[in-house]
């Protein structure tokens, strides 16, 4: 059986939000996960504990699952013997919060940093049920995207998400595919980066994946001449209820049609 997936057998849609006002707009269009993070315009880092009680609040009552960012600064992923620990400590944090799942990865030289994948995935160890654990784009900066998919089902991984290595996932659709095959059905492949309403059905037909990941989001508010004047980074984008419900739209038909 493949897995992944949203609920009652449909491809699953999983929006990215890194507030709280995104969060209600994912779940009102029709998300069928949320991936938390804090800073989405740089790339995505760890949420604070106070994002994830007031997304959990409102995704609890919705049944939304929340995966949370385990990623304890921007740029690279290749972490020293210190952000290793504070990325354990961050994932324990958000764990005992109550999220489902948990988003990392790490890489050096082109290649899966698999001691310190092992490293963090054996500190999250529990009596209880594990969380699920996706396998972030970090795969996309490997020399061959595809080389990842063996260790991350050995290490726990349950998913991947990935652009194939391109900076879209449907440029990436053919290494996508590869990693689909590989995959056979032991961890979903999530195809990210650039997935509209508008590409998402030629996307899934060309890889065979069921679950699609985006923002969804469009540009945030003006120019904030604070933040430009303090040279704070860009502004925040803001998920877009409508672009939401037009992705879960398309998705809903290639479902029917793939029941009739």
């Amino acid at each position: 059986m493949m897995t992944g997936g949203g609920r009652d057998g449909r491809i699953g849609l999983e929006i990215c939000v890194d507030s709280v006002a995104g969060a209600r707009a994912a779940i009102a269009g029709g998300a069928d996960r949320i991936e938390l993070c804090a800073a989405l315009a740089l790339g995505g880092l760890t949420p604070s504990q106070g994002l994830v009680a007031a997304v959990l609040a409102i995704a609890g009552p919705a049944r939304i699952p929340v995966h949370a960012m385990v990623r304890p600064r921007p740029g690279d992923f290749a972490y020293d013997a210190d952000m290793l620990a504070l990325a354990s400590a961050e994932a324990a944090a958000l764990r005992k919060q109550g999220v489902e799942g948990l988003v990392f990865g790490a890489a050096r030289d082109g290649m899966l940093d698999v001691a310190a994948l092992r490293a963090w995935v054996d500190g999250l160890a529990r009596p209880e049920a594990p969380p699920a654990l996706t396998l972030h784009r970090v795969v996309d900066l490997l020399d061959d995207p595809a080389a990842a998919v063996e260790p991350a089902i050995a290490m726990g991984f349950s998913r991947i998400l990935t652009s194939g290595g391109a900076p879209s996932a449907p440029a990436g659709a053919a290494t996508i595919a590869r990693m689909v095959a590989r995959a056979d059905g032991r961890c979903s492949i999530m195809a990210g980066a650039g997935v509209q309403a508008d590409n998402v059905a030629a996307l899934i037909a060309a890889t065979g994946i069921r679950e699609v990941h985006g923002s969804a989001s469009g540009a945030g508010r003006p120019e904030d001449e604070a933040s430009s004047k303090l040279g704070f980074g860009p502004n925040p984008r803001l998920t877009d209820i409508n672009a939401v419900a037009r992705l879960r739209h398309v998705i809903d038909e290639i479902t029917n049609i793939g029941q009739m």
